[in-house]
């Protein structure tokens, strides 16, 4: 019998039901990504593969159409962050571009520029950010 393993994770709201593409403008130096999840390309387009679960806005906001887009492109690129994959200075990049496509997609940019500060100022992108234990389980 093969055991498995595996780790705790926080929840996730939404799947991509469909891969999805965006050029960041970030270039890195060699493709970067999360391994059937997430790829960051040298000309700066950053692939999110159907089957990637994120969670959203998040903070007392509401998870509207308009906001959904710069959610999924902003969670990406902090797992990316996150992964060590890019260098923590890319989360204010990534904290702007939300705004910026949260804009695009018709948010007030009262409301787009208040999530911008919010994810300045509380958004986590740090390493283990969103890893309850870093603690491999084993079983049976």
């Amino acid at each position: 019998m093969n055991n498995i393993k595996y780790r705790t994770l926080r929840k996730y709201k939404y799947q991509l039901m469909e891969d999805y593409a965006f050029n960041t403008g970030i270039h890195p130096g060699s493709i970067v990504g999360v391994t059937n999840f997430i790829d960051l390309f040298q000309d700066g387009t950053l692939q999110i593969y159907k089957g990637y679960a994120w969670d959203g806005p998040s903070g007392p906001t509401i998870d509207t159409k308009t906001f959904m887009r710069g959610s999924l492109v902003h969670d990406a690129l902090y797992q990316l962050i996150r992964e060590e994959k890019l260098p923590y200075s890319y989360k204010d990049y990534a904290d702007r571009l939300l705004h910026d496509i949260c804009v695009q997609d018709g948010m007030n940019k009262f409301r787009a520029w208040y999530v911008y500060w919010a994810v300045r100022l509380f958004g986590n992108a740090k390493k283990n950010a969103y890893h309850t234990s870093d603690t491999i389980i084993e079983a049976p």
